[in-house]
């Protein structure tokens, strides 16, 4: 009979916090897809592109809501168990509240080891796909590079303007700058222009104008009757270079030991292997690492918050402010949780202080519960 109120209460628990966590996700997503638009609409990438990116960064969504979908979840179903007197019924088959506060903290565990596996594998490796797609896309939607009467710098060293486009797809009065170097650049200015591709390759044709050059300080123009830019000599203007949150977590951890160990004489190797894996840098590489290994550890420490609900009944004076307290406790501490990550720093001692609160805040309230129980 245990095993089936156990599991009455945890399938409870698990489907509300189930649809809590999509339907926020999903919510959440949404909204960052409509900033995704940008890829299309702005920078000219292909629709499957957008599609690709927008679904990559899920996992990322559901790792940032799962702690508050988790402890929403669980204390409210805690809450509506013990207002309709549900509880009553545990306590009298013989469910002790601390092997009710065992249970539940076990089952924390097991979505504290999933949390982490999300952080520190999926989520990581999701973004280094997401990124990949960007910087590899092409530029499929060519009209996109052109908006009227705005100047575009989507494609990198490029900028491109336009007065008006008529119904055949004719641009009028264009103005396109390509820098070449740092101090040379290249404008070129014509009546007309039309996108068309030759043979794959991406070209605007411009008709009736005038390219003027920089170059070492020297200025040369000319005019032309017709010409043809080639946009497959550009690329897009975005960064090439694999971020800090794009390495995996044992590549971080490597890194980390490599600029921490005195030992270890060859540190080229790894900095070949890890581009961002330089001394100036060991603050967000440790941040990172906290983010995806430590930051989850607060999840049994929620559990136990939850679970504090059950420690008075409904029946206590005061008990509406009492559960009220209970949630903005937890919201307080998965506030405190994030925000714990600005605190690391290169020092070893502050980051291991720093690790260890959510293990001494778990100590503290299973603590605080034995003895709660054992006065009762």
């Amino acid at each position: 009979m245990k095993k089936i109120l156990y599991r009455k209460f945890l399938t409870d628990c698990i489907i509300f916090f189930i649809v809590a966590l999509f339907s926020t996700a999903v919510i959440i997503w949404i909204f960052q897809a409509v900033n995704y638009l940008d890829l299309i609409i702005e920078d000219g990438r292909d629709y499957i592109v957008y599609i690709n990116y927008a679904l990559l960064n899920f996992p990322k969504i559901i790792s940032k809501i799962l702690p508050f979908a988790f402890f929403f979840s669980f204390s409210y179903v805690i809450a509506k168990y013990e207002l309709k007197n549900e509880l009553l019924i545990y306590w009298n088959f013989g469910i002790t509240k601390i092997s009710f506060v065992n249970f539940f903290l076990t089952f924390s565990i097991f979505l504290l080891l999933f949390q982490i596996a999300l952080t520190a594998f999926i989520v990581p490796k999701s973004q280094t796909l997401s990124r990949s797609i960007i910087r590899s896309s092409d530029y499929n939607f060519f009209d996109n590079f052109i908006k009227i009467k705005k100047f575009n710098s989507a494609v990198k060293r490029l900028t491109i303007y336009t007065e008006s486009k008529d119904d055949e797809g004719n641009y009028n009065n264009i103005y396109i700058k390509k820098n070449t170097t740092k101090n040379n650049f290249q404008i070129t200015y014509a009546k007309k222009g039309v996108f068309k591709n030759k043979n794959g390759i991406p070209v605007l044709e411009l008709y009736n104008g005038e390219n003027l050059n920089l170059n070492n300080n020297k200025i040369t123009n000319f005019s032309f009757s017709k010409s043809e830019f080639n946009l497959s000599l550009f690329s897009p203007d975005t960064i090439l270079v694999k971020k800090t949150q794009e390495h995996t977590t044992l590549e971080l951890i490597e890194c980390i030991i490599n600029l921490t160990d005195t030992s270890i004489i060859n540190k080229d190797k790894i900095k070949k292997k890890i581009r961002n894996c330089e001394a100036n840098n060991l603050d967000n590489i440790v941040a990172e690492t906290y983010k995806r290994l430590g930051i989850p550890l607060f999840l049994p420490a929620l559990m136990l918050i939850a679970l504090l609900l059950i420690i008075y009944s409904k029946e206590k004076v005061n008990y509406s402010r009492y559960r009220t307290n209970i949630f903005l406790i937890g919201f307080f501490l998965i506030i405190f949780s994030e925000s714990t990550i600005k605190f690391i720093n290169e020092s070893f001692f502050n980051n291991l202080v720093i690790f260890l609160i959510p293990i001494f805040t778990i100590i503290f309230l299973y603590t605080y519960f034995l003895i709660k129980f054992k006065e009762s």
